[in-house]
C-alpha cells in the first residue's frame, strides 16, 4: 500500500513539466538536483533551533529584558476553585451572563465574584511581557541572519535583476550549495515554529499563522522537490525584508520607547505594503504565472504552486487591512494603538469603573455624595449647616 502511495505521488507528470521525466534529473559527479530526501534534514535542523531559541531566551533575552526594564505586570492570583476550573477548562472562558449567574448560585458566590476569578483565571494564561520580549528577540535575530544570508547568496545571481532567468534551464538547473543550505535554514526554522506553536504567544490572528506557516512550508518542500528553487528564493527573501522591521517595533514596545516605537512602526509599514503588495505579486506572482509560460505548457506543478502562492498573497491582503488600519489611526490620534492582534490583559479597573457608571445610575452616588457632605446647596444659595442663626442672635437647632 505504502509503495503503491509513493510510487502514485512522485509520478513525474504532478512535479515536472511535459516532457521531461526523473531520469532526466539523475545527478552526476559535477551536477547535482535537489532530491526530495534532503528535505528530512529540515526536521532535526528544526529541533536543534528549537534548543538554540531555548538557550538563548534563557541565557541573553531574558537578562536583556530586565536591564532594560521591562517589567511583567503583578497579577492577582485566583482563589481555588474546582467547581469553576472544570468550566474554564472544559467549557469556554468567557462564560455568558447566564452562565454566569447559574456559576455563581452553584458556588454559593456573588456574580461579581465568579465574574473576577474568570477574568484573573484568564490573566494568569496570558503571555507575560518578558516572555513577548524572548520572543521577539529569538525571531528577530534569525530574521537578520536569514535576510543578510539571502542578499549575500542572490546578490550575484541573474535571476535576481532579471526575472525571466527563474526559468533559464528548468527545470535542469544545478543545485548550488549556498541555496541548499539558505532552503534548509529557511525551512527548519518554519518547522522549529510549527513544533513551538503551543508554546508561543497565541495573537488573535491564530488561525491565519497556522495558514500561513502550512503553506510556506509546503511551498518550500513543493519548490525544492519540483526545482522552483530560484523562485522560491525570491520569495523568502522578499518575505524577510519587512520581519526585519517588525520584531524591533515589538521590542521597543515592550519597552515602552514610544517614539522609537512609532517611527519603526512607520518604516515597517512601508517595507511590508511596498514587498507584500508591489514587489511580490510582480516579482513572484506574474514570475511563476506569465514568464514560466514561456518555457514550458502548464502542469500540475504549475497549478499547485500558484495556488500557494496566492493563499500567501491572500493573508499578505489581510494583515496589509490591519496595518492600514493602524496607520490611519496613527496619522488621526498622533500615537500608535496596540497591536490588533494582541489580546489585551484585564484590569479589576474595569469591574471598578462598572460599579460607579451602574451606581451613577442608580443614584446611589449622587445620595451618598449628599449625604456626606450634609448640605444641599441651589444654585446661588448657602449651604444649610444643622444649626441656623436667627435675626436676633439665638440659635436655632434643626
Amino acid at each position: 500500500m505504502a509503495c503503491a502511495l509513493s510510487e502514485w505521488l512522485w509520478q513525474h507528470e504532478f512535479w515536472l513539466p511535459p516532457g521531461i521525466t526523473w531520469e532526466d534529473m539523475q545527478e552526476t559527479e559535477d551536477i547535482h538536483y535537489p532530491q526530495p530526501r534532503h528535505l528530512l534534514l529540515s526536521i532535526p535542523f528544526a529541533l536543534i533551533l528549537v534548543v538554540i531559541r531555548w538557550a538563548f531566551e534563557r541565557a541573553i533575552a531574558l537578562p536583556l529584558s530586565s536591564k532594560l526594564g521591562v517589567r511583567d505586570k503583578r497579577r492577582p492570583k485566583t482563589q481555588p476553585n474546582p467547581m469553576l476550573e472544570e468550566f474554564y477548562c472544559t467549557r469556554c472562558k468567557t462564560p455568558e451572563e447566564h452562565e454566569l449567574i447559574s456559576l455563581a448560585k452553584r458556588c454559593d458566590l456573588p456574580v461579581r465574584n465568579v465574574e473576577r476569578w474568570f477574568r484573573r483565571r484568564r490573566n494568569t494564561d496570558r503571555p507575560s511581557l518578558s516572555k513577548k520580549f524572548c520572543e521577539a528577540c529569538w525571531r528577530f535575530m534569525f530574521y537578520i541572519i536569514s535576510f543578510s544570508t539571502g542578499l549575500a547568496i542572490l546578490y550575484d545571481k541573474p535571476w535576481l535583476w532579471d526575472h525571466r532567468e527563474c526559468w533559464t534551464g528548468y527545470p535542469q538547473q544545478p543545485l548550488q550549495p549556498s541555496l541548499f543550505w539558505y532552503y534548509l535554514l529557511e525551512l527548519s526554522f518554519y518547522w522549529s515554529l510549527v513544533f513551538t506553536l503551543p508554546f508561543d504567544v497565541k495573537r488573535k490572528d491564530f488561525k491565519e499563522q497556522i495558514v500561513h506557516h502550512a503553506a510556506t512550508i509546503f511551498l518550500i518542500s513543493f519548490s525544492y522537490c519540483a526545482n522552483y528553487i530560484r523562485i522560491g528564493s525570491l520569495v523568502m527573501v522578499i518575505h524577510d525584508a519587512s520581519d526585519c522591521f517588525l520584531e524591533p517595533t515589538k521590542i521597543f514596545n515592550y519597552m515602552k520607547w514610544k517614539k522609537t516605537c512609532d517611527s519603526l512602526f512607520m518604516i515597517f509599514s512601508a517595507v511590508f505594503l511596498i514587498s507584500r503588495l508591489v514587489i511580490f505579486p510582480y516579482t513572484v506572482l506574474y514570475n511563476t504565472y506569465y514568464y514560466s509560460m514561456e518555457i514550458f505548457q502548464p502542469f500540475s506543478g504549475y497549478y499547485f504552486v500558484n495556488a500557494l502562492l496566492t493563499i500567501l498573497q491572500l493573508l499578505h491582503v489581510f494583515w496589509s487591512y490591519l496595518i492600514i488600519r493602524m496607520v490611519y489611526k496613527f496619522i488621526l490620534q498622533g500615537t500608535m494603538e496596540k497591536d490588533m492582534r494582541s489580546d489585551t490583559e484585564e484590569s479589576d479597573k474595569d469591574e471598578e469603573s462598572e460599579n460607579i457608571k451602574e451606581k451613577e445610575k442608580n443614584g446611589i452616588t449622587c445620595f451618598s455624595n449628599v449625604t456626606s457632605n450634609n448640605y444641599i446647596q441651589g444654585n446661588n444659595s448657602e449651604p444649610l449647616n444643622s444649626r441656623t442663626r436667627l435675626t436676633n442672635g439665638h440659635v436655632k437647632e434643626r
